[in-house]
């Protein structure tokens, strides 16, 4: 065949070797905040447990998930996470590793729970730190930066760790969001909005990131729908 005549098919993406695809799954969805039960608290952090939807999210995504190739599963320290991981877990045979670093976003003064109720509130401070596209308008918040800081140097861990495999982190929405604007050069809240039991997926290679989908949730069609803000 003449040069002239060769055709050219358009190509599947593939990513480049030793690249990790990194599947970013966001908790399911956790129990209610009330003023009268505050979440406990680890490392200053809200620890609620799953609500009884997001168990049935947590199984919804093994299900989904369990034809992937994943060779590890993540997991940060606060319990929703784990709890979510869990009936992946136990499908794949894998025992989930912690990764503290990729914990939810620290939200100072109104951690606990009280991030929800002032949300519900349409709290003044609420709507500026979304005006504005930053967590440390909250008092006692943690910002940007400092969110960047952690945030990288475990995503370069687990990238060091896997090159040429499939990795599934189970976290949670303000750090989805963090993760994805990094890698698309994006406003910092571009991305948030994640729905609890969501898979997105991120290509890691060497210092660069590349985005592959979010907030997938054909999944959980057919379950209540979860929180979409944090914790």
């Amino acid at each position: 065949m003449s040069e002239s005549n060769t055709e050219y098919r358009q190509q599947r993406f593939a990513a480049p070797p030793g690249a990790t695809e990194l599947i970013l799954i966001r908790h399911g969805e956790s129990r209610a905040a009330s003023p009268d039960a505050p979440f406990p608290l680890v490392d200053g952090q809200g620890d609620p447990e799953l609500h009884a939807n997001g168990h049935a999210q947590a199984l919804r995504v093994a299900d989904r998930l369990k034809p992937e190739p994943i060779s590890a599963i993540y997991v940060t320290n606060l319990q929703r996470t784990a709890q979510t991981a869990a009936p992946l877990s136990e499908q794949l045979g894998l025992e989930p590793r912690v990764e503290p670093d990729l914990r939810e976003v620290h939200l100072g003064d109104w951690e606990g729970g009280l991030f929800r109720i002032k949300a519900a509130q349409q709290d003044p401070v609420y709507l500026r730190m979304h005006e504005q596209e930053r967590w440390d308008v909250i008092p006692g918040a943690e910002s940007h930066d400092a969110l960047t800081n952690r945030i990288q140097p475990a995503l370069l861990r687990i990238a060091h760790r896997h090159p040429d495999e499939c990795v599934a982190a189970v976290v949670h929405g303000g750090v989805i969001a963090h993760i994805l604007a990094l890698a698309a050069a994006a406003r910092p809240f571009a991305f948030m909005g994640a729905e609890n039991g969501s898979i997105s997926r991120l290509i890691l290679h060497e210092q660069r990131m590349l985005v592959r989908g979010f907030n997938d949730v054909a999944h959980l069609s057919d379950l209540a729908s979860g929180s979409q803000g944090l914790s």
